[in-house]
Parts: structure tokens; C-alpha cells; sequence
């Protein structure tokens, strides 16, 4: 359909944002939630760019992965909002699926169906979500399989392949739906230590390659090298946010300051 032509008098459109002005993707404004008398996130004001990977740091119980989890609403939020790409997270139905097939999510757990093999495991959703053909499917899963260094391992099921594999494998099934948003809750804290830096390796070549990227983790060395911002999270308070060299190196808070000298020198 054509659109009739502005009348001279109609308001100009907003400017467009100058080209590598930050566009926000994630806004987070005064969220909370509680789990009862429990109140675990406390007015929590974030926004994570387009391309932007941002790491939460803290200790165990701060809010961290709740947090992260509100983000696709795996957890409700008792107060404030969160909107991504402009738009505010819906409660339920239709749109709730279609934002979940829109922003990624590998949990510690890797949450693979067992009787499916590793690409069967990609297509699966590709096929009932995206409604791609089963031909299409298989190609791209085949391609992301190649992508996390699985291509040899597509046959297999889950119980046939390591910690560290199943864990790229799903990574893989998320980057299937095409997201513009990956969620990462502690993604290596299941694993065995010598599978850790197989994981990372491919979320740092996602960082390079421009995805967006929320990352729960408390792997420091990762943190420094593939985060573009740290954030410090303690008691469910958003403490403090900086660059990573910065974080690492003169935090600002001393909560902080605490938390850096039991990881980095145990």
C-alpha cells in the first residue's frame, strides 16, 4: 500500500541518531522483585547497547541471575520496567514467544533434549518456532555447528559428548532463532575446568563478531578480556559500572574492592 504524501505543514520526523551514536537495546528503570521477604533486586536502573557486552559480576546471591533472567521474563519483576528494542517486555502469550525467540538464553544446565542428537537439538525449534523448512534448518544448524567447532559431533546425543560440547551445542540452538540478544547465566559453571576456555572461546568470538551479550560468569580472566562494561552487582544494588581494565584496577566501591581481593588471590 502507498502511503499518501506529508502535508507541508505535518511535523518533520526525529532525526535519525548520528552514525555510532551507542542505540540502546536493554533498558532497565527502578526494577525490583522479591522473593517474599527476600528483596532481591533494588531499583535497578541499566541500559546495554546494540553490541554492547555486558559483564555482571558479585557474589554468590546478589541478584545477578535474576536479573539476568528478568530480561526474557523467566522471572517476573515486582516494580519498574524493562523494555528491549524500545518495545516494554510483554506479560504473556504470543508476544512473550516471540520475544523469548528474540533474545537467546544458555543456562549453567544445558537444557538439551536427551533423545535428540546435537543437530536435531538446533533444528528443532528453527522448524517449530521459526517455521523454517527442515531443509533450511539443517543447513544453518549444520553451519553453526561448524561455527562452535561441532561439526565432527552432529550425530551424537548429548550423553555421547562432554560438559563443554553439550554446553556449545547449546549454544548453537540459540543462535539458530537468530537473536538480537544473547543472555549467558554462569554458561561455564557446570563444566570441568579443562572444557571452560572452549566455552568462552566462542562467546568471545560472538563478542568480536558484534552480538549483543548480557553475561553472568564468574570467570575474571573473561570478564578483563571480552566484557566492553563490568557490572558490580552485591545484596541486589547495582554497585557500581565501568570499563573492565577500570573495574579490575581501581574499583570505586569498597564492596568491591572486597570481592576482588578474595577472587583474584584464592
Amino acid at each position: 500500500m502507498t502511503l499518501p504524501a506529508a502535508a507541508p505543514d505535518d511535523r518533520a520526523a526525529a532525526p535519525a541518531a548520528p552514525a555510532g551514536t551507542p542505540q540502546p537495546l536493554v533498558v532497565l528503570s527502578g526494577v525490583n522483585k522479591h522473593y517474599g521477604d527476600l528483596h532481591v533486586l533494588r531499583d535497578i536502573d541499566l541500559t546495554v547497547h546494540k553490541g554492547e557486552v555486558v559483564v555482571l559480576l558479585g557474589p554468590s546471591g546478589s541478584g545477578k541471575s535474576t536479573l539476568c533472567r528478568t530480561v526474557n521474563r523467566l522471572e517476573t519483576i515486582d516494580g519498574g520496567t524493562i523494555t528491549i528494542d524500545g518495545v516494554p517486555l510483554p506479560e504473556e502469550g504470543r508476544a512473550l514467544a516471540r520475544l523469548r525467540s528474540e533474545v537467546g538464553m544458555v543456562f549453567q544446565s544445558f537444557n538439551l533434549f536427551a533423545h535428540k542428537t546435537a543437530l536435531e537439538n538446533v533444528v528443532l525449534a528453527q522448524v517449530k518456532v521459526r517455521k523454517r523448512s527442515k531443509e533450511e534448518a539443517h543447513a544453518k544448524a549444520r553451519a553453526l555447528l561448524e561455527r562452535v567447532g561441532l561439526a565432527a559431533h552432529a550425530g551424537k546425543y548429548p550423553a555421547q559428548l562432554s560438559g563443554g560440547q553439550q554446553q556449545r551445542v547449546a549454544i548453537a540452538r540459540a543462535l539458530a532463532m537468530e537473536p538480537k540478544l544473547m543472555l549467558f547465566d554462569e554458561p561455564t559453571s557446570a563444566l570441568d575446568p579443562e572444557t571452560v576456555s572452549e566455552v568462552l572461546d566462542v562467546i568471545r568470538a560472538l563478542a568480536a563478531d558484534g552480538m549483543t551479550m548480557i553475561v553472568v560468569t564468574h570467570e575474571m580472566g573473561f570478564a578483563r578480556s571480552a566484557a566492553d562494561r563490568v557490572v558490580f552487582m552485591a545484596d541486589g544494588v547495582l554497585v557500581e559500572e565501568s570499563a573492565p581494565e577500570d573495574f579490575f584496577t581501581a574499583p570505586s566501591s569498597e564492596r568491591a574492592r572486597d570481592f576482588l581481593a578474595k577472587v583474584l588471590h584464592h
